[in-house]
């Protein structure tokens, strides 16, 4: 693999780090635009992107850590080394999303309409941090079946992109978009998750991120069920 882009002097450019800013920098740009152009506030868009983005490295990390501590019990240091990867979706997701209500409410955004000018570029971002992962040599599969889990994982979450996307363009209920992608993403977590060899079985043979997924799929076809049989407001393009 490819861990290390170049030096210069004591400057080391890591390839995880370098994707990571990239994914946020491209998601960030393009909810940015597609954000004025649904008429909201641009500026605060890209302020609570920012803030969701920073809060959600330090919360996958954190759960990534909690998750894995028998192996930075030995060495704490290794907890700030982020440059060996280690970054858990579902810390990043909670925490950031946490840290987004808060944005959200204290600037009176309207919630479901940020939420889905968001995913798709969401999904976006992960389809290009994955790639890091890939250089990095993290978040591998299986030896035996020799499964780029990385590049697998990239390529679905770019699919999943793609079909939120498509969704964006056309007529849909408000909050449809948010929904869709925790469905998406939950079952291609959830499958993805069998030929990950970093992450230890807690429960009936399945893994935390396992068990989340399940949590995650329920919660959202209960919510697009709902959204597909009530009379709620439908959003466009436009």
């Amino acid at each position: 693999m490819w861990p290390k882009i170049c030096q210069i002097g004591p400057l080391t450019i890591y390839s995880y780090g370098l994707m990571l800013a990239l994914a946020y920098f491209v998601a960030a740009h393009l909810s940015a635009q597609e954000a004025s152009r649904q008429g909201l506030p641009k500026e605060k868009v890209f302020n609570f992107t920012f803030l969701v983005f920073i809060t959600g490295i330090l919360g996958a990390r954190a759960f990534y850590v909690i998750s894995n501590f028998s192996y930075y019990a030995g060495d704490l240091k290794e907890i700030l080394m982020f440059n060996h990867g280690g970054l858990s979706w579902f810390g990043g997701f909670f925490v950031g999303f946490g840290s987004g209500i808060w944005y959200i409410k204290k600037n009176k955004l309207p919630f479901y309409k940020l939420m889905d000018c968001l995913m798709p570029y969401v999904a976006l971002g992960q389809a290009i941090g994955r790639i890091g992962c890939y250089l990095n040599d993290c978040c591998f599969g299986k030896a035996e079946l020799l499964i780029p889990t990385q590049i697998l994982s990239s390529m679905t979450a770019l699919s999943i992109f793609m079909i939120l996307r498509i969704t964006q363009t056309r007529p849909h209920k408000v909050g449809q978009i948010l929904y869709l992608y925790m469905f998406l993403y939950s079952i291609k977590r959830f499958f993805i998750e069998f030929v990950r060899i970093d992450n230890p079985d807690v429960f009936l043979g399945l893994t935390l991120f396992q068990l989340i997924s399940i949590g995650m799929f329920v919660f959202a076809s209960y919510k697009l069920l709902r959204l597909k049989f009530n009379k709620l407001p439908v959003a466009s393009d436009k």
